[in-house]
């Protein structure tokens, strides 16, 4: 299958993120954690500290508050997330349907990875990573904890993946603070992360409906992939980008056209598709998951273009940035939403573990209290590898 725009200006980005680690390797600090499998690349900035200085200072009583609720909705995102967890683990054992919960994000279509558009991805990426740190830092100034230095952070596995920022607080100062002041400053992120998810959502929910429908007319159904396996879709000649338009008749408009045109078929039952391409006399097989249901053996996903009198009015260009922009804040919500709720796992050195930690050093012994720490931590993390090689594996 030939790249597209997307796949090849992914490819770019990653080589020049590879040259640009080697061309600052004096500067960059190696944070090995199973190196030189897994690593964390850190360049050290002072960008943004005085805007986090400002921020924690001019409404203290508010971000004190704000902290405060962050706290509550990182334990119960915490508490959810691990939940969740475990029993991804236990359907993964005992349902040969279900799907790991947890895997890589990345701008690539392949076995194991959940994708998204390269603009779309670096887009969010950028915007998570400076909402997420800059609130760190913003609570760890509110209660004037020293923050050392800021910066850019790259995830490597192998080589560098995943961009992403960083705010390094005093260490040392922290852990003589009282830990409701830690946990605000631990659980900022992760509650930033989710506050978004929750914006994007309400603005993809209320703008995109209207924006969408004015500017754009619904036209069939792209086939955008084939199942694996012998089925009748694509041994009928029917290509990938093919855009379907009606079976026995019936106009195909949305995916819920589609969707209903087959719930009213049987295994067996010749139909009769047409595309933008041609016409197929195609014999349905029997659902690979339901022996009940017809099956086409395709992938689908919405087609649309721009109304003819939108384009004569303002042309292409704006339109098309309209739509994007409405796909952006689905892929907001979304990323937000899972980042924040990983990031509140109870493993080691994320905000989620950072979290837990304090909290047992509250109520437990300091050696007690990193044991039962470590055993959680250990414990998270496995369930986490499971889950991202049962994504490359299953």
């Amino acid at each position: 299958m030939p790249l597209d725009v997307q796949a090849w200006s992914a490819i770019v980005f990653f080589i020049l993120l590879g040259f640009w680690v080697i061309l600052n390797r004096k500067k960059i600090h190696i944070q090995k954690i199973l190196f030189p499998l897994l690593y964390i690349a850190m360049y050290r900035t002072k960008i943004g500290l005085r805007f986090m200085d400002k921020a924690g200072r001019r409404f203290p009583r508010f971000m004190r508050i704000i902290g405060s609720i962050g706290v509550a909705v990182g334990f119960l995102g915490m508490i959810f997330i691990s939940f969740a967890l475990i029993q991804n683990m236990y359907q993964l054992f005992t349902k040969p349907e279900a799907v790991p919960g947890v895997g890589l994000v990345l701008p690539f279509e392949a076995k194991g990875v959940f994708y998204v558009p390269f603009f779309y991805w670096i887009v969010s990426i950028f915007i998570i990573a400076a909402v997420h740190e800059f609130s760190h830092g913003i609570l760890a100034r509110t209660y004037n904890m020293k923050i050392k230095s800021s910066g850019f952070a790259i995830f490597g596995i192998l080589i560098p993946i995943l961009p992403a920022a960083f705010v390094e607080p005093d260490e040392k100062e922290m852990q003589k603070r009282p830990k409701h002041e830690q946990l605000s400053v631990f659980a900022a992120g992760p509650f930033s992360n989710i506050l978004l998810a929750l914006i994007a959502l309400l603005a993809f929910g209320f703008l995109a409906p209207p924006i969408v429908n004015s500017i754009v007319d619904f036209n069939g159904v792209i086939v955008e992939d084939f199942a694996k396996g012998d089925f009748p879709a694509e041994a009928a000649g029917i290509q990938r980008g093919e855009i379907v338009q009606s079976i026995d008749q019936m106009p195909i408009e949305y995916t819920s056209n589609f969707t209903q045109a087959l719930e009213s078929k049987k295994a067996g039952d010749a139909i009769q598709l047409k595309t933008n391409k041609g016409e197929y006399t195609i014999k349905l097989a029997e659902h690979p998951d339901d022996s009940g249901k017809a099956y086409l053996g395709i992938f689908v996903k919405q087609s649309k273009v721009i109304r003819e009198g939108v384009r004569e009015k303002v042309g292409s260009a704006l339109p098309s940035f309209a739509l994007w922009l409405m796909g952006l804040f689905y892929w907001l919500y979304l990323l937000n939403f899972g980042i924040g709720l990983f990031n509140l796992v109870p493993i080691g050195p994320i905000d989620g573990g950072r979290m837990l930690l304090a909290a047992l050093e509250k109520y437990f012994p300091q050696e007690q209290a990193h044991r039962i720490w470590k055993g959680v931590g250990a414990f998270f993390l496995a369930l986490v590898a499971v889950n991202v090689l049962a994504a490359f594996i299953l």
